[in-house]
């Protein structure tokens, strides 16, 4: 995970629609970053959903959402439909922004080991440095955390 206090890493990832997104087009506004392991998994789809629901609030308080994961822009794009999210949702492929925010590692489940992103969530503030950042948090419960933080 990033330290607190360090600038966050640029980035130009693919959205959902295949539009190119930097994390310099953000500045002056604060970004609640947020990393996830896959589309349409129930963790995942909790996370998303409690964002979507949750976004005019953000907005209010000059925040935008963009969660980050290695699903193709594709899953992205059937994710976004099937959930109505209205929020922007990046595609990161090869790994090289997932790796950047230190988010890649070794995972255990049921006994199994394998590389996987953690769950992770980033506000970074207006100059793009990051205010806060939050590794392993509970799916359900980050939207309304980070909006108390906000």
């Amino acid at each position: 995970m990033l330290e607190v206090g360090s600038k966050a890493p640029n980035f130009s990832l693919p959205d959902q629609n295949g539009v190119i997104h930097n994390l310099e087009d953000y500045k002056g506004k604060k970004v609640i970053l947020y990393f996830y392991p896959k589309d349409s998994t129930p963790g995942c789809t909790k996370q998303a959903c409690g964002f979507g629901e949750l976004l005019p609030l953000f907005t209010e308080k000059g925040a935008v959402v963009i969660g980050i994961s290695k699903d193709s822009v594709k899953s992205h794009k059937n994710f976004e439909t099937k959930y109505n999210l209205p929020f922007t949702l990046l595609s990161d492929k090869e790994l090289d922004v997932i790796k950047a925010y230190d988010v890649w590692h070794e995972k255990k489940n049921y006994g199994k080991i394998s590389m996987g992103v953690v769950r992770t969530t980033y506000l970074i503030n207006e100059e793009s440095i990051i205010e806060k950042a939050l590794d392993k948090v509970k799916a359900a419960d980050n939207p309304q955390e980070m909006l108390d933080l906000l």
